[in-house]
């Protein structure tokens, strides 16, 4: 570990060294870099659940920040990365964290058609089923492989490409040895090169450290029964993919498959001594993934169709780590990305063990001034007990360049029990409308509101709505260009549900929930003050979705490159 910070820290001297000689030589070098820093001032309100955590019992502050450098010159890319986190509540919402150090770096060069590069690595193998490392900052999600990488250009149209190393997790790496391979390429068919083709077959495999494969045994070595297996040291991924695309029409498909390795079953039945059976055990067992996007563009329609098929896809750096940590691949979310409150409230994360998906996305232009949007998604098990449906409807209209109104519907089905962990609470089943209001003032000043209601279902068992309840949602937004904008919204518990809080006579209380937000721009630089009073519910980044606790206090932000 000393060794690695060393390492780091003649990275860092050797960047800081040479970024000076970018400014005064003629032989094209550069320097570039960004700075990105979130402060959090914690406010404790035990009434909705922000309390008894470090944060807002004593710590009171914490902060994220990370300052990216980087300088190219004489055919190398070298580029340092310092990471620095403060009671940080970012890797776990229910817990403080502080450190700080080197969070990535890295050497590249190019050598005719060959480029090297080696550090902390950002990388995948076609849409990153079998191998994504990436980077999600809202979620403190960083797998970077690190290690080297080299792609070779056998054609202008055919690359090959080859990497070996370990994942990253915060100042460390897991021990696991990662490698992998994927060859790609591009051709066009038909006359006119009418069709075009864009194929790949990728690997990836993971060996366990011994530490691991010990752990793994001492739990493995107390089932009884069929229970029993012997756990493997080694995984193999393998992938095929490609992209066609034909006048309107592009389709992609990708398979994968994945030998036998263990994992974490909640759902299987594990065999006691005294006869009796528990849900959740270790299992051994290969996997698979389906996944086909079709889309189609013209004549002012928007279609998108896409299904994905999983079966026991879930490959870590370690075998017994849990959450969102340690995975090697990244299954592609099936459910529309919503964006307002009440419409992202609700959001299923992706299934790696039993998943059966279709989603159909459709926008047609009717004039200039009007557009709809349509989306509908289906999600289940492969034994078809249900996980999520959404349907969404959306319209928009612009008033030449004065104002412009978008209008909706949203219905879901959600499996709260799934998704949030949450044992022996019905489907949630929510009707949400909405409205987005823009009315432009002058050509840099406009006005935005918006208004939302979630109508949600009844739990028959509690004897109240489910979850949380109905919200009522509203927001305005005035903005001023270039620099300034403020916010001001309000989300209200109209009717609360089983998951209110309670009032000392122990009746559901009706909470307002307000936020104000404060944003400055100034070119590259860009600033932000909140005072934020959130709910507990799902927070999703890139199709990566957590349950993270209420939240109340201030927030501030700044965000710069150069």
């Amino acid at each position: 570990m000393e060794d690695h910070k060393r390492l780091s820290i003649i990275i860092l001297l050797f960047g800081l060294f040479l970024a000076p000689i970018s400014i005064f030589s003629q032989d094209g070098g550069s320097f570039s870099g960004g700075f990105q820093s979130n402060g959090n001032i914690f406010l404790r309100d035990s009434l909705i659940g922000a309390a008894n955590i470090p944060q807002y019992d004593y710590q009171l502050f914490g902060a994220d920040a990370w300052l990216d450098l980087a300088y190219s010159n004489y055919g190398f890319k070298v580029g340092v990365r310092l990471d620095v986190f403060n009671n940080s509540n970012l890797l776990n919402p229910n817990a403080s964290y502080t450190d700080q150090g080197i969070g990535r770096w890295y050497i590249s060069k190019d050598i005719g058609k060959l480029s090297l590069t080696g550090g902390y690595i950002y990388d995948q193998i076609g849409s990153g089923i079998i191998f994504r490392s990436f980077e999600q900052r809202p979620l403190l999600i960083d797998n970077a492989l690190v290690g080297v990488r080299g792609a070779y250009e056998l054609t202008e149209n055919w690359q090959f490409k080859a990497f070996t190393g370990q994942q990253k997790f915060l100042f460390d790496r897991y021990p696991a040895i990662i490698k992998g391979a994927a060859f790609d390429g591009f051709m066009r068919l038909g006359e006119e090169g009418a069709i075009t083709l864009a194929p790949g077959i990728g690997y990836t495999g993971r060996t366990l450290d011994d530490d691991e494969m010990t752990r793994v045994i001492n739990i493995v070595k107390n089932y009884i029964g069929d229970d029993r297996f012997k756990p493997v040291y080694n995984v193999h991924m393998f992938s095929l993919y490609n992209t066609m695309s034909a006048g309107p029409f592009v389709w992609y498909f990708e398979g994968a498959y994945k030998t036998e390795d263990t994992f974490f079953d909640p759902n299987e039945e594990k065999e006691e001594f005294n006869g009796a059976t528990t849900l959740g055990r270790y299992v051994k067992r290969p996997g698979s993934v389906v996944y086909s996007s079709l889309s189609y563009a013209g004549h002012g329609l928007g279609l998108t169709l896409e299904a994905k098929r999983t079966e026991n896809f879930q490959v870590r750096a370690e075998t017994t780590l849990e959450l969102n940590r340690g995975f090697i691949g990244f299954l592609p979310p099936m459910n529309r990305q919503n964006t307002y409150r009440m419409t992202a409230r609700y959001a299923p994360a992706t299934q790696d063990l039993s998943e059966l998906a279709f989603q159909l996305d459709a926008i047609y232009r009717i004039s200039k001034s009007l557009s709809v949007t349509a989306n509908v998604s289906n999600i289940t098990t492969l034994d078809n007990d249900i996980l999520y449906r959404e349907l969404y409807t959306e319209f928009l209209y612009k008033y030449q360049r004065l104002w412009q109104l978008t209008a909706g519907v949203q219905l879901q089905r959600y499996n709260q029990e799934v998704y949030e962990v949450k044992p022996d609470v019905p489907i949630v089943e929510t009707f949400t409308p909405f409205v987005d209001f823009l009315y432009k003032i002058s050509r840099k000043r406009s006005i935005r509101t918006e208004l939302q209601y979630m109508l949600i279902g009844d739990d028959p068992k509690a004897g109240f709505k489910q979850d949380y309840g109905d919200w009522l949602f509203g927001q305005v937004e005035l903005t001023l260009a270039p620099h300034w904008a403020f916010t001001i919204s309000d989300m209200y518990n109209v009717t609360p549900g089983k998951q209110s809080p309670v009032d000392d006579s122990g009746e559901k209380i009706a909470l307002h929930y307000p936020r104000f937000d404060i944003f400055y721009t100034n070119k590259a630089n860009r600033f932000s003050a909140s005072y934020v009073k959130q709910v507990e519910g799902i927070v999703c980044t890139g199709g990566i979705c957590r349950l993270e606790p209420a939240f109340s206090g201030f927030k501030f932000s700044v965000e710069t490159s150069f």
